[in-house]
């Protein structure tokens, strides 16, 4: 698999240098390491509250939804059964993706092909737990995912796994989630009111329930903070995820 300070070129999913502990990073590089690690189920706002806090912070911005996103996209456009998890898995391990970790910036790129909206469409939204739940294609994603985390050293990082499995040493870890019905009404809103009630349960509360037979992010793990924007503002939750960041900063 081959994401950039702007954009980063995502190796090799099997490159070395994505393994858990690269060791040619530097005294100064660590030091300077602050990892934020935000965790949520769909339509907490997971994407939308962590640009807004990296954009403020001044620190990259990680969407691993997007990664997923764009392996579904590849699979998809190149005719990969997503019920063949050998096939997945090779496909996966071929992607040549890029995407952003600029929050002003966010574009996500496959091979020649821009696909930042295409992988937002509902067809990927439905599809994109096999993905998700393929354990190896999983396990390649997660480790070019530590490797821009280690890369990037002062990150926003957003996903289902980040504060358990890509960065559990994070400073800060983040459980950000609210109501299913605020959830439901949130991704409607997003998807600028094309959707029905049941391709919205589709996309948000059957998605979870496939996705949670692969790693738990309906439950903070031990150290890991609750944050429930359910009767919060927006500008209010990001003010609640920034707020912790500077707690440790």
């Amino acid at each position: 698999m081959t994401a950039g300070a702007a954009d980063r070129t995502v190796t090799s999913a099997s490159d070395p240098l994505a393994e858990d502990h690269p060791t040619d990073q530097s005294h100064a590089h660590q030091a300077r390491r602050l990892v934020v690690a935000v965790d949520g189920p769909s339509g907490s706002g997971k994407s939308s509250v962590c640009r807004a806090a990296a954009r403020r912070l001044r620190a990259a911005y990680l969407d691993t939804g997007a990664m997923y996103r764009a392996a579904t996209w590849y699979c998809l456009d190149r005719g990969v059964d997503l019920d063949d998890e050998g096939a997945v898995a090779l496909a996966v391990e071929d992607l040549p993706l890029s995407l952003s970790t600029d929050p002003d910036h966010q574009t996500v790129t496959v091979g020649q092909a821009d696909v930042t909206e295409a992988i937002r469409e509902a067809r990927i939204s439905e599809r994109v737990s096999a993905i998700a739940t393929n354990r190896e294609a999983r396990a390649l994603l997660v480790a070019a995912q530590r490797r821009l985390v280690d890369e990037a050293g002062f990150v926003v990082a957003e996903g289902r796994d980040i504060t358990t499995v890509v960065a559990p040493d994070a400073q800060v870890r983040v459980l950000l989630t609210a109501s299913a019905e605020v959830r439901l009404a949130r991704r409607g809103l997003q998807m600028g009111g094309t959707q029905s009630t049941e391709a919205l349960q589709r996309q948000v509360l059957a998605r979870d329930a496939k996705d949670s037979t692969a790693v738990n992010f309906t439950e903070a793990a031990d150290g890991v903070a609750v944050l429930d924007s359910s009767d919060l503002t927006f500008e209010e939750t990001v003010d609640a995820l920034v707020s912790r960041v500077e707690s440790v900063r």
